[in-house]
């Protein structure tokens, strides 16, 4: 049985209560943090993942794991589509996100709800889209999250998933491992003040069935027209699927 990634290895919560409470315990710091730690990278994958996104033209999209927004906020901008509708466990994240909204004079067009992404709150073939960034990994069960969207997706609705992936070629591959085991961990806990938070992302996405394993668990719930593509020299890629 494959080993069940969890943040706070001494506490005896389920994985989705504790992916809950790190999230609520960083979500002050996340944005600054995730732009910070990667460059600013993480903006040009979530821009050409919303290409994929726009090529079907969805009027309804659900952005699951949406934390703080980036990636709703991203497509609003890019799409425009009628509604994007924001789901995540942390109450925390979302209330960044909402203030955003609000900044931004966007109520009208993204609405962000505090919700499971294994058990969605929405009837069968409701979203033309379905979008995640950096959270199918924190899914407690992987199979009943992407079962989930598959339901909540119009017949030939598209899911488009961004994820941390494993370099596999030199020097990228040498980088990235000392970048995820020292620097990542390091600044992440000072910043954070979390110290499990950004010890918990290498080891998660060490764990994740990445590539063609991956669209492999896509095919189980159904899924058709399975896609990569890998980014930055294989440190994320993107997955694409129709239903």
């Amino acid at each position: 049985m494959k080993k069940v990634v969890k943040p706070y290895k001494s506490s005896d919560l389920t994985k989705k209560q504790q992916v809950e409470e790190m999230f609520d315990n960083i979500s002050s710091n996340y944005d600054f943090l995730n732009h910070f730690l990667s460059f600013g990278i993480d903006n040009i994958w979530r821009r050409k993942t919303i290409k994929i996104v726009a090529q079907n033209n969805p009027k309804l999209i659900l952005d699951v794991a949406t934390g703080t927004g980036d990636l709703a906020f991203t497509a609003q901008k890019k799409i425009n589509p009628d509604k994007i509708i924001g789901l995540d466990l942390s109450n925390g994240m979302l209330e960044v996100g909402r203030e955003k909204i609000k900044k931004r004079n966007l109520d009208n067009k993204l609405d962000f709800i505090q919700g499971d992404s294994e058990n969605l709150p929405f009837e069968d073939d409701f979203f033309d889209a379905v979008m995640v960034s950096f959270g199918v990994r924190n899914f407690e069960n992987l199979n009943k999250g992407l079962s989930e969207i598959f339901r909540v997706l119009k017949k030939n609705g598209k899911i488009v998933v961004l994820e941390f992936s494993k370099p596999k070629k030199f020097p990228i591959k040498q980088s990235y491992n000392f970048y995820s085991k020292f620097i990542l961990p390091t600044f992440g806990s000072l910043i954070s003040k979390d110290k499990s938070a950004y010890h918990y992302l290498p080891e998660s996405v060490a764990a994740f069935p990445e590539g063609k394993d991956f669209l492999m668990e896509l095919e189980k719930v159904g899924f058709s027209t399975l896609k990569l593509k890998k980014l930055s020299g294989g440190i994320s890629t993107i997955y694409s699927a129709i239903k």
